[in-house]
């Protein structure tokens, strides 16, 4: 039980890291506030469904699941 854990565990944090390094730079965003750039594009009207939001959501799935795993692993270790 207890290598199962730490084997999810450090899946998970490969996972969470390959996650937040594939999501785009907000750099861009904020250049655009400066210039006045327009804002209202076909991926800003439809951010649910690109490849941005999957990202976010996998980030925070798998965070949550990273948390968990963490706290069942302490009671696991200290029983």
């Amino acid at each position: 039980m207890k290598t199962a854990l730490l084997i999810l565990e450090a899946v998970l944090g490969i996972i969470i890291v390959i996650a937040i390094l594939l999501q785009p730079s907000k750099a861009d965003a904020l250049s655009g506030l400066i210039q006045g750039g327009n804002s209202e594009s076909f991926f800003s009207r439809n951010k649910g469904r690109t490849k941005e939001a999957l990202l976010v959501k996998i980030t925070v799935i798998t965070s949550i699941l990273f948390a968990l795993n963490t706290i069942l692993l302490n009671l696991v270790i200290n029983k």
